[in-house]
């Protein structure tokens, strides 16, 4: 890798393990180090927001062509509106030496990995699949059935886990976010993989692979 350029990093996890709180934490402690991802849409510009700093808006011919043209490093379509990573954002900020963090699901991380194998993958998930449903749960904003559905979207996703370079397990808040820190730079060292843990997580979220 060199050492010049920068990272790719690409950040996910279960719905409810605080990924998003992780990455809001980490800008704000090194406000100067990393750098966000920013993704095109086809969603309609919200008030109060500017093109090129919330997203890249784009109507659908031409997010179609972007796609026709190689130029999204992954990209997913929900309820009729279109995300995607533009591949020359990413570029742009690595060859000026900035690491970039794009926190996507895992379909769209295992393409990122595909077009950048040197990409740094991370995956965040509470210290056990009892937590995670505990999580969903008190967010008290979900009824029982879409929790089943976003718990056996877990189970799934937890197949998945062995493809990332380091599991997060985020059971306080500081620790992970400085262990992300403390990853990311010292990505050289290659510490060693947490392949354990990723495989008690998996098991325990076997009951809920139905969505029952």
């Amino acid at each position: 890798m060199d050492n010049d350029k920068g990272l790719i990093i690409v950040l996910s996890g279960f719905s409810g393990a605080g990924k998003g709180t992780i990455m809001k934490h980490l800008l704000q402690a090194h406000p100067n180090e990393y750098n966000l991802s920013i993704s095109a849409t086809t969603r309609k510009k919200r008030p109060g927001e500017q093109e090129g700093r919330e997203y890249f808006f784009k109507t659908k011919e031409e997010f179609q062509a972007m796609i026709d043209n190689g130029e999204l490093l992954e990209y997913a379509t929900f309820n009729d509106k279109s995300y995607g990573t533009p591949k020359s954002y990413v570029q742009e900020l690595t060859e000026a030496g900035k690491d970039v963090i794009l926190e996507i699901e895992v379909q769209g991380a295992l393409k990122v990995k595909e077009q950048f194998p040197e990409a740094l993958l991370l995956f965040v998930t509470p210290p056990s699949a009892k937590t995670l449903k505990e999580r969903l749960v008190g967010r008290g904003t979900e009824s029982p059935e879409v929790i089943a559905q976003r718990l056996a979207i877990s189970s799934n996703e937890s197949h998945l886990m062995d493809k990332y370079d380091y599991l997060i397990i985020n059971d306080v808040l500081e620790d992970s976010v400085n262990k992300v820190h403390n990853i990311i730079q010292g990505e050289h060292a290659r510490t060693i993989r947490n392949t354990d843990s990723i495989a008690k997580m998996q098991k325990e979220l076997m009951v809920f692979s139905k969505g029952e």
